[in-house]
């Protein structure tokens, strides 16, 4: 997930994943069938018989009414605004139909949803004001259909139970803006639904209805309306936000760095190669060398959120074929604990700051998605790799000195470190030369180690960073013995000939921030639409 190279994951079988993509698609089309039969059905349906004289007051909003016809400024209200003290007052809200309850004839009840909060809508007869047939097409309202609501709110003497809201609009009229279909692939219910509810349920001899991972990849336009996700992709964007303002405030710029390019960023072969008029390219592994370079300009500290794309076979809970970066470089006085310095006070900061301002999307995603807050110092942990080494030995655990952590080895390290020191976040640092990129600067004092580091969340490795080597001498050598084609990478090396300052910097996946925070089991929920090695669609 960071922008520097990892251990490539164990490859898994492919043949079944295929033969699931293929049975997910037969549904998907016998799933249209069933839909387009559902909509011809509706659309035979017979008009009222007679004729009522309040239908300006419902129905549905005719076309060249939604194509910017005239400038309105409908003083529309947020139903997450809704509260007690404006008991009385006219609104006007524009929401989803999240669910539609007849009460007889004469009473019909929607619950209206907008962002994550929904408001319960009362239509009732009234002569005059409310006709019986304004009842029935409320009743008659697709579920997920987009509505447009008039009323005056009224506080109930009781709680509000199936809304988050703790008023009731009073509807005076109502119109459908944009009709769902009758019967979609996945109920938002069902997709909402926590494996303890399930659980629960069968223990009870009930059986509900478990959206699995396929299915709701398949669907995430209806997937994403969750709770839970409405929450996921929230915080993700505090946390993008929180890292920008972070570092702006450190004296960091934006940069925008190209992701077609000549040759590989970080070496291997996990690269997705294409034609570019005529000559090879392939999309970038990380901004590394572009960041690097934007140093060699006198920048001073730069930073970018952007595509990563990695072309490895990897079906894992924990990588994707494209991911968002969040990559960090700077220039270094004297040593690269100044480096780390930054990733301390950065994720002290977004952490304090998400569970600060983000405490309903974390309860959202709780209910469904059950986690214990993670626990972090205000001086964040760190240890040298050898020190992780000697940890795991005293625990019985044998790994080669020299060598990367493999996934379970991290795993246990973490719980060491959270049984020993409290935190399940801290920084590794002092690798293996051997393990690290070919632009890592080795250690001053023993070159069989570098001078990089790897910062962990819950035993998982979330941000790969180092001292870069400026040295063009070095550099290309690194990169020789790396198997990297020096010809495809010269304008980059060539940046150094022209007097570089030492520098440093560090990748962090955004995905597989937001992941382990919220302690989720699979970064495809923090991925708004993942392209792994067999999704890519939608």
């Amino acid at each position: 997930m960071s922008s520097e190279a990892e251990a490539p994951p164990l490859e898994q079988p492919k043949a079944s994943k295929k033969a699931a993509a293929k049975k997910g698609e037969a549904k998907l089309e016998k799933l249209r069938r069933r839909q387009e039969a559902s909509s011809a059905v509706a659309a035979a349906a017979p008009a009222p018989e007679e004729a009522d004289p309040l239908a300006d007051k419902y129905g549905e909003v005719p076309l060249p009414e939604l194509q910017s016809k005239e400038e309105v400024q409908e003083p529309y209200t947020q139903v997450g605004a809704l509260a007690g003290e404006m008991e009385g007052r006219t609104v006007v809200v524009r929401g989803r139909a999240q669910t539609i309850r007849a009460v007889g004839k004469k009473m019909a009840f929607v619950v209206v949803r907008e962002k994550g909060f929904t408001v319960q809508c009362v239509v009732t007869e009234k002569e005059g004001l409310v006709s019986r047939q304004m009842v029935k097409f409320v009743a008659s309202l697709n579920r997920e259909s987009i509505v447009d609501v008039h009323g005056s709110l009224t506080v109930p003497s009781s709680p509000i139970k199936g809304a988050s809201q703790q008023v009731e609009i009073q509807v005076s009229r109502i119109y459908c803006v944009n009709k769902a279909l009758p019967t979609l692939p996945i109920n938002l219910e069902d997709a909402a639904r926590s494996e303890a509810e399930i659980e629960k349920a069968l223990q009870a001899g009930e059986q509900l209805v478990r959206v699995n991972q396929d299915t709701r990849l398949n669907f995430r336009v209806l997937d994403i309306r969750t709770p839970a996700n409405q929450g996921i992709f929230r915080i993700q964007s505090q946390v993008s936000n929180i890292f920008s303002q972070f570092l702006l405030s450190e004296d960091f710029i934006e940069i925008h760095t190209p992701k077609l390019i000549a040759g590989s960023s970080e070496g291997g072969s996990a690269v997705f190669k294409l034609d570019y008029k005529g000559r090879p390219a392939c999309l970038a592994q990380s901004p590394q060398l572009h960041k690097q370079m934007a140093i060699c300009g006198d920048f001073g500290r730069v930073f970018e959120i952007g595509p990563v794309f990695r072309a490895e076979d990897s079906f894992t809970h924990r990588h994707l074929c494209e991911f968002t970066g969040l990559d960090v470089e700077m220039e270094i006085k004297k040593h690269y604990c100044e480096v780390m310095d930054i990733v301390d006070k950065l994720f002290v900061t977004m952490f304090d700051s998400l569970n600060a301002s983000c405490k309903k999307e974390l309860e959202a995603i709780g209910r469904q998605y059950p986690f214990e807050p993670l626990k972090y110092l205000r001086k964040t942990l760190r240890l040298n790799f050898q020190e992780g080494v000697q940890m795991l030995k005293d625990a019985g655990i044998e790994i080669d000195p020299f060598g990367d952590l493999n996934t379970e080895v991290e795993r246990k390290l973490g719980q060491l470190v959270l049984e020993k020191y409290g935190t399940e976040f801290y920084i590794l640092h002092r690798y293996p030369l051997a393990v690290r990129p070919f632009y890592t600067m080795p250690c001053y004092d023993d070159p069989a180690y570098s001078n990089s580091f790897d910062v962990f969340i819950r035993g998982e490795e979330i941000i790969s960073g180092a001292q870069r080597v400026h040295v063009p001498e070095l550099l290309t050598k690194r990169a020789e013995a790396n198997g990297i084609d020096v010809k495809t990478i010269e304008t980059y090396i060539d940046s150094f000939r022209y007097g570089a300052p030492p520098h440093g910097g560090f990748g962090v996946g955004l995905e597989r921030v937001v992941m382990l925070f919220c302690g989720l089991n699979n970064i495809r929920k923090t991925s708004l639409f993942p392209r792994d090695p067999l999704r890519i669609s939608p």
